[in-house]
């Protein structure tokens, strides 16, 4: 079979790799005319404008690396050499924890450190290695051919802007984010796509760093990120020994993302918040002049299989341009890479049949995927109530009768402090964030939620939890330089 692959970012280099291996002919498509790097310095300079993420943080979480062990051991060992790093759950405990017992299950629990740009190196090399892909750089596609004679319709090939075509026996479109799949299939004849779409409410800003000669990572057991509310921050660990700080504000604050944009000011922003603050201490230089500002982000969810059947064949959408995420929660890599394996298995099970194949990979989108889109949409509706709240004086916890004062309590003296203290919560909480449980385990753990509920029913019986930052927004742009 001869696929094309729309993209050439992670969901579309994946794509490529795991398809090759399954024997069949592919040809990736990118816009982007970039040389490849010859090392993962050189490619933290590659020219992605197809791609403006990947100069900010990214987290390349346990259930993307758990894929890459066993299926792709070859990709993950490569990663390794680069200098990308793993850091497991258990190594790096607050000491404050002091019931850790490591169980079977934990070797799931390991996260790498490194850099989107390093991450794609990688996989591209890996893919070019690969005897049956070939790339088609410089040049995009802006449309679908169709097969008109077929129900439902079903996508032949693309059109590219130069004016060329290209046919296939199956178009896979990762083009990310900015996709415009619905608006090529809508063109060329099918019925409309429905999509979910609601804004994030962020926007992020970002900086990377590389430590000096002599100098180490300050130490990780404390933690690595805040949400002040007014503010969501964190730190990012990266290969080679860089690291990153992204700090987001709601979009409403005019005045936080005018400052925050001049590099001095947001450096200056980081050395005041608790757990950036030892990061910037001098023992690092910035690697980016520039501070780094990605806006317009948006939940979104487009619905190409509808009541059971798909608006076309002949095509399948991975990664950002099937569901795309909010940044924050670290999950765009790993939704990209899991999708690209579901489609290869959908692939393999119905080669034969385009319908069964695009229904096939849809249902498994929908019952492994989907639940994790749907919690952040609920998580950013919460964040976004108290932002303005926030931004208007206001108490978000205001109306005691509000069941999501009693949750944000929950979250804030029962959650917070017993991952601090009990390694049972800690580590559930990071199966969740990790996407190695469903996004409601932790609730309907039993001996979980018992913890967590004990923690804020003592909540008056133990010091205030440590401030991650200034309280009161108003304190913050106080302490930024005019």
């Amino acid at each position: 079979m001869h696929v094309i692959v729309v993209g050439g970012g992670v969901a579309g280099l994946g794509s490529a790799m795991v398809l090759a291996r399954q024997g069949h002919e592919v040809t990736v498509v990118e816009r982007d005319p970039t040389p490849m790097p010859a090392s993962a310095d050189e490619a933290f300079e590659w020219d992605r404008r197809g791609a403006p993420q990947v100069r900010h943080s990214h987290a390349f979480l346990a259930r993307l690396v758990g894929l890459l062990k066993k299926d792709y051991a070859d990709v993950y060992a490569a990663l390794l050499r680069e200098g990308a790093t793993e850091m497991r759950f258990g190594d790096d405990l607050p000491p404050t924890i002091t019931n850790f017992e490591r169980q079977p299950d934990d070797d799931e629990l390991a996260m790498l450190a490194c850099r989107r740009t390093t991450f794609e190196w990688v996989l591209r090399r890996t893919a070019m290695e690969e005897g049956d892909v070939r790339f088609h750089v410089g040049t995009g596609v802006d449309g679908v051919l169709l097969d008109r004679t077929e129900q439902p319709l079903r996508v032949t090939g693309v059109h590219l802007e130069d004016g060329s075509e290209l046919t296939a026996d199956l178009v896979v479109v990762a083009a990310g984010r900015r996709s415009s799949l619905s608006d090529w299939l809508q063109a060329a004849g099918t019925e409309p796509v429905a999509e979910e779409v609601e804004d994030t409410g962020i926007v992020y800003f970002s900086r990377f760093y590389r430590l000096r000669d002599g100098e180490e990572y300050p130490p990780r057991t404390g933690p690595i990120g805040g949400d002040l509310g007014y503010l969501k921050y964190g730190v990012f660990v990266g290969d080679n020994q860089t690291f990153s700080v992204t700090l987001a504000t709601p979009t409403s604050d005019d005045e936080l993302r005018k400052r925050l944009a001049d590099p001095a000011t947001f450096d200056h922003c980081a050395r005041n918040l608790v757990a950036t603050a030892p990061w910037l201490d001098g023992r690092a230089e910035p690697i980016t002049p520039d501070v780094h500002v990605m806006a317009g982000l948006l939940n979104r969810h487009r619905q190409y299989v509808k009541d059971g059947v798909p608006v076309a064949t002949g095509f399948i959408p991975v990664g950002d341009a099937v569901i795309c995420s909010n940044p924050l929660y670290g999950r765009g890599c790993a939704f990209a890479f899991w999708g690209a394996h579901l489609m290869a298995e959908a692939v393999a099970t119905h080669p034969d049949d385009p319908t069964a194949m695009l229904l096939a990979y849809d249902r498994a989108l929908q019952e492994e995927v989907f639940p994790w889109y749907r919690a952040g949409v609920d998580q950013d509706a919460e964040a976004r109530r108290v932002a303005a709240a926030l931004l208007a004086g206001e108490d978000p916890d205001g109306d005691a009768t509000d069941p999501r004062t009693f949750m944000r309590s929950v979250f804030r003296d029962g959650l917070v402090p017993a991952m601090r203290s009990d390694a049972v919560v800690l580590r559930a909480f990071f199966r969740s964030f990790n996407l190695l449980s469903t996004p409601d385990a932790m609730m309907k753990d039993t001996d979980v939620s018992a913890r967590v509920l004990a923690a804020w029913q003592d909540r008056e019986n133990r010091p205030p939890e440590p401030p991650m930052g200034p309280a009161v927004r108003a304190e913050l742009v106080a302490l930024l330089p005019v």
